[in-house]
């Protein structure tokens, strides 16, 4: 059986989160059965494991529909995508798409990254239900990375075809080998993530006055707008802009931090929980469905529309005994989600959509 595996949503320098999903979930399952690369710039060769890898055009080309029509010519029998959006036409191979969450449908602001043709098209695809539910029932199979995105394609009846959870999972290099020292007394709270409106990191901000010497750390780069209105809200001086940490800064702010919070709206999965869990970071998290899924009971939860709600959640883990409660709940967590299991998950599902007739 040849597997071949659309790598080009693989970032240029830096990973983003689908990025990392491919690159980590490509090696994981390389490791496990032969598998070809899709890319389209050498330049994500850099951010890949050294496998065998085929150059054809970008996903947001002109050419994408017929997409199918360059890969036939590696004659593959499977081919999975780590998004929904591959073309199928004039395929001759099974086909697995992703869907990693339904943000968009309720936020329709777009990511700022893509270019403005991108953006107009993304905003009128989600418009409506239609077009997700064509692309998907194209498909042979359907690959989710949670229960909660998979019970939402149900809820909409997205797709007639079969569906699998592969879970995301985080690489946190070492994080067996750390030991956990108590950190309830730290005052220093952590968030990874962008500042879309439906992050909601504005109400992280405004907690702060309820939570007298924490500083919260902000990771990822921020626009001077986004700095501006964060700084309007919080009070002087508890707001700590990294503006694009590195994974290693990342991980010792984290490492050092009382718990890492966010206060989202939705998310598809939360790759920040499972990386600062792995490190006995707790979190502090919205209450909402998937991280309830992805947090269990090691996680504390709080109503993501009230600044005192969001302070009382990180109050309870200046208790000493909480803490460590939770930090050790938190590793336990954590290790539910690797990307070994991910692949051998990956490739049951790949074996069972093969075997069975186009339907």
């Amino acid at each position: 059986m040849r597997i071949v595996f659309d790598c080009r949503y693989t970032r240029i320098g830096r990973h983003d989160g689908i990025s990392r999903y491919t690159a980590r979930l490509v090696e994981a399952l390389a490791a496990l059965h032969p598998v070809t690369m899709l890319i389209s710039d050498h330049r994500q060769l850099e951010l890949l494991p050294a496998l065998p890898w085929e150059l054809v055009s970008s996903p947001t080309s002109v050419r994408e529909p017929l997409i199918a029509l360059q890969v036939n010519r590696l004659r593959p029998d499977v081919v999975f995508s780590p998004m929904q959006t591959m073309g199928s036409w004039g395929r001759r191979y099974r086909l697995i798409l992703t869907v990693h969450d339904l943000i968009y449908y309720r936020h329709r602001t777009p990511p700022p990254s893509l270019s403005l043709p991108i953006r107009l098209l993304w905003r009128l695809y989600h418009l409506a239900w239609w077009p997700q539910r064509m692309l998907l029932n194209r498909a042979d199979a359907v690959v989710v990375v949670s229960d909660t995105t998979g019970s939402l394609l149900a809820e909409h009846d997205l797709t007639r075809r079969p569906v699998a959870v592969v879970p995301n999972a985080a690489e946190v290099p070492g994080a067996a080998l750390i030991t956990v020292r108590n950190r309830s007394d730290a005052r220093s709270l952590v968030y990874m993530g962008s500042y879309m409106p439906y992050k909601n990191v504005d109400m992280l901000a405004r907690a702060l006055h309820e939570l007298p010497g924490y500083v919260l750390h902000l990771m990822s780069r921020a626009s001077e707008s986004e700095r501006s209105a964060l700084e309007a809200v919080a009070p002087l001086g508890s707001l700590v802009f990294h503006d694009g940490a590195s994974d290693e800064e990342y991980r010792q702010v984290l490492g050092e931090a009382t718990a890492l919070v966010t206060a989202s709206r939705e998310e598809g999965f939360g790759i920040p929980l499972v990386e600062a869990m792995a490190l006995g970071t707790p979190v502090a998290v919205s209450d909402i469905a998937i991280f309830r899924e992805i947090g269990g009971e090691a996680a504390v939860f709080f109503d993501q529309e009230d600044p005192a709600s969001i302070a009382a959640a990180v109050t309870s883990l200046a208790e000493p005994e909480q803490w460590q409660i939770r930090s050790v709940a938190s590793r336990h967590q954590a290790s539910l989600f690797t990307w070994q299991r991910s692949a051998a998950e990956l490739l049951t599902f790949i074996r069972e959509t093969v075997a069975k007739p186009s339907g």
